[in-house]
């Protein structure tokens, strides 16, 4: 048997991928073990924002928001190609929250994001407004900062990183056991095939209680698992601003540019009871959301102009209140860490909740309480100050980096150079190389995905299928033909 980790982290979404970062970096012998692909859960599916969680202020979560506002800054600092401002429009609309208590929030939420490089909320008039014009139901309105993310490619960089610093990183090795022998744990993947480690981190996210019932350990908390919900359709409004829509029922919608051509509408709050593979929206949240939409514009969509829909199951810590169970909208979605075996040999720490914005935080959390028990995750954090992979440049300049990618490649057209830029940064040249023409690529399968962006996903991202590339590491799946994304599949088959 090879010498043992110094951790093994199981999970591969933005948690796990977070910690293999954060431990790699201080010089631990890492080792991340995923039973599907990476991010291929709920971190390729959520809302795709980088933010404090305007709404969680109405819960009188101040921490949890002033902690994801100072990540929202770090993470754009870090990641400038995947993570990009956004300014969001929220109308003040009849019967819902007033717009003294809309101003209060946006003032208190500027407040808690302190010194940050985005521009703060202010009040305007939607006749005035370029976001106004398709806008009913509200003559006033105001407008605010967030950010807007790559969701997996977020994972996918946290992961490449962490391998470029000595971690070992294993998608579709699902564990079968896991359990302490002495000063170690011992896990055995499906396949047979035997690990070690000094420290167990369970990132499972919403299968955290499958996998602390396969280590023989009891949970500290209750997960809640709760169904997020999301549809895409054609883009029709003809600018980058994102909505915040109020509902009747108390529950809030955002409306987002999305991939270049598309809207995403989402999300939803339901409680989840079933399988966690291959989850899908209800016709019923598919219908909410299109009601929600139409509630809001003079462009009303149908069922017909779903292109895409999604859903994530999030694991939110269980809370009761007195009258029951909070509402699955209500329910915090703040993180707890617990560490096991402080007297009973090799530790485990288990990742209760959480959201994508304060994944950093949430590693370093992990590795930073692991420290006194492994030597090798003594030194200090750097996952705050060191860019992930293509991320080198600073964030006022991604303009400037897609300006540069296209003068170095002409024969792209913008909309490539902007993708690509978004994707891969600084890092592109890595896949593009000396390219003069499109040809020199390889076939082109569409909407700019050629085989030589195939052949880097696969040998560098862990890329295994035609919706690992189509669906997480790029969002081409959203204007390729089904002729076009067979053809996608058949190239994985054949390669």
């Amino acid at each position: 048997m090879s010498e043992p980790f110094d951790l093994i982290v199981i999970g591969g979404g933005v948690n796990g991928a977070g910690v293999a970062r954060d431990a790699a970096l201080r010089g631990a012998k890492v080792l991340l073990l995923e039973a599907g692909d990476l991010a291929g859960g709920t971190s390729s599916k959520s809302s795709k924002l980088i933010h404090g969680g305007l709404r969680y202020l109405e819960y009188r979560e101040f921490g949890l928001v002033r902690e994801a506002l100072h990540e929202r800054d770090t993470l754009w600092r870090i990641a400038p190609h995947i993570v990009w401002p956004m300014r969001f429009v929220l109308p003040v609309t009849q019967g819902m929250r007033p717009a003294w208590m809309l101003r209060a929030g946006l003032a208190l939420y500027d407040m808690l994001a302190g010194r940050d490089h985005l521009p703060g909320a202010k009040g305007i008039r939607l006749a005035d407004h370029p976001a106004g014009a398709h806008v009913v139901g509200a003559i006033k309105a105001f407008e605010y900062s967030d950010c807007w993310a790559d969701d997996a490619r977020l994972v996918l960089l946290n992961a490449v990183d962490a391998r470029r610093h000595g971690a070992v990183i294993r998608s579709h090795t699902r564990v079968a056991s896991a359990r302490r022998e002495g000063d170690l744990w011992r896990v055995e993947t499906a396949a047979g095939e035997v690990f070690t480690g000094r420290a167990l981190v369970n990132a499972a996210g919403p299968g955290a209680d499958d996998l602390l019932a396969l280590a023989g350990e009891e949970p500290a908390f209750a997960i809640r698992r709760v169904r997020g919900s999301h549809i895409v359709v054609p883009r029709r409004l003809g600018h980058d601003f994102a909505y915040i829509m109020q509902q009747p029922d108390g529950r809030i919608v955002f409306v987002l540019p999305f991939a270049q051509g598309f809207t995403l509408i989402g999300t939803t709050d339901a409680d989840h009871a079933g399988a966690l593979a291959d989850v899908q929206p209800s016709e019923e949240e598919i219908e909410y959301l299109i009601a929600a939409h139409n509630r809001a514009f003079d462009l009303p969509i149908a069922r017909a102009d779903v292109v895409h829909a999604f859903a994530g199951v999030r694991a939110l810590v269980e809370e009761r209140r007195k009258g029951g169970q909070v509402a699955p909208e209500a329910a915090t979605r703040g993180y707890r860490l617990v560490q096991s075996g402080a007297g009973a040999g090799a530790p485990l720490v288990t990742i209760y909740g959480g959201k994508l914005t304060s994944y950093r935080s949430v590693a370093q959390g992990v590795v930073d309480g692991l420290a006194a028990r492994i030597s090798a995750l003594g030194g200090p954090c750097r996952t705050g100050q060191l860019p992930l992979p293509g991320g080198e440049f600073d964030r006022q300049d991604q303009r400037l980096v897609v300006a540069d990618l296209a003068a170095r490649y002409p024969f792209l057209s913008a909309d490539d150079a902007l993708r690509i830029t978004r994707a891969y940064g600084l890092d592109a040249g890595s896949w593009l190389g000396g390219a003069k023409r499109r040809e020199d690529l390889g076939c082109n399968f569409g909407h700019g995905l050629s085989e030589a962006e195939l052949a880097h996903m696969r040998a560098e991202e862990w890329a295994a299928s035609g919706d690992d590339a189509l669906w997480r590491r790029s969002k081409l799946g959203l204007w390729l033909d089904g002729a076009q994304q067979a053809a996608v599949a058949e190239w994985f088959s054949k390669n």
